[in-house]
């Protein structure tokens, strides 16, 4: 059994079954991988994948086993050339960030400036995707940091750590009703609009949706985006009334927009940091959580990385004080 041929299977899987895909990102010939492959299942005597022809169907149950046992053998393996980079090298390396738009444009800008200014020799990847691209991508280690507010049942087997709460901003165009409304705006009145908001699943959709269906309401959307700048263009164009996390408010940039506070229509929504479960963090990823969430101190993520599961975490956290945004 040799760590190349862990690693062949887990990237088929990545790559959906897809050996030429596979092949071609690992820089490889497909048959080189297909011999390996076989060479291990001959090795231990199981399929771990099916078949149809010369073409990969699914995995087997074995193979669902195999396959997630390579993951934390590889994850681990990743874990010792941190360990050495450390010693070596403390203060160069590579962070990914997997997040949403609105945390990419709002929320991290001064924070990636100082940390990138403190640390040159670190090179920062920021991409960005679905929750459930971002829980992925933190499940097969292409990237180190997940920064999410929705859908955190998908980050099992992530450390999810509280950063902040936020809430949201109704945002309307200065010749709009609301506009003359805005210090007594009700759920009631934003049912009588058409809505413009985040697509569901993202940056605390679930908190507007959740806000009308206690009000016994149905929201009439009749546009969504996983971009607020998107959001406030259609505002702008008279589409609907725009609701967005109020950290996506320019003052500069929509002063030509009118912008009312919303956090006594809806629940707040808190965004998370996580890693995968095992990884070996380097001391620059501890000082980037700092930067990011000042609470996140590195004693305090010890601690939280000691506990069983993200249901301890998040008691360990209630007792604390997290800022709003």
């Amino acid at each position: 059994m040799k760590l190349q041929q862990l690693k062949y299977i887990v990237e088929v899987v990545n790559h959906n079954l897809n050996v030429s895909a596979t092949a071609e990102n690992l820089y490889t010939s497909q048959p080189g991988i297909s011999k390996q492959v076989r060479l291990l299942e001959d090795e231990l005597g199981v399929q771990i994948f099916e078949r149809s022809g010369k073409h990969l169907t699914q995995i087997t149950p074995a193979g669902e086993d195999i396959v997630r046992i390579s993951r934390e053998i590889l994850s681990r393996v990743e874990s010792i050339k941190a360990v050495a980079g450390e010693h070596t090298n403390p203060e160069a390396g590579t962070l990914n960030i997997s997040t949403t738009h609105t945390q990419a444009r709002y929320a991290l800008p001064d924070v990636i400036k100082g940390f990138t200014k403190r640390y040159p020799k670190v090179s920062l990847h920021m991409h960005q995707g679905t929750p459930s691209q971002m829980s992925e991508s933190v499940a097969k280690g292409t990237a180190n940091f997940a920064i999410a507010t929705e859908a955190l049942h998908l980050y099992q087997d992530v450390v999810m750590l509280p950063c902040y709460h936020w809430n949201r901003s109704i945002v309307v165009t200065q010749d709009h009703p609301l506009a003359k409304k805005r210090d007594n705006i009700t759920i009631e009145d934003l049912a009588a609009y058409s809505l413009v908001t985040y697509v569901f699943g993202f940056t605390g959709r679930s908190q507007l949706d959740h806000a009308f269906n206690k009000a016994g309401l149905t929201p009439r959307i009749v546009f969504t985006a996983t971009d607020a700048d998107v959001i406030k263009t259609y505002v702008r164009m008279g589409i609907g009334v725009g609701v967005i996390a109020s950290m996506a408010i320019d003052e500069e940039m929509d002063k030509d927009l009118v912008v009312i506070d919303a956090s006594h229509i809806f629940g707040s929504s808190t965004t998370s940091i996580g890693f995968r479960k095992g990884t070996f963090l380097r001391s620059y990823m501890f000082d980037f959580m700092e930067r990011f969430a000042p609470h996140l101190t590195r004693p305090v993520v010890e601690q939280a990385i000691a506990l069983k599961n993200n249901d301890e975490i998040q008691e360990m956290f209630k007792d604390i004080e997290l800022p709003v945004r």
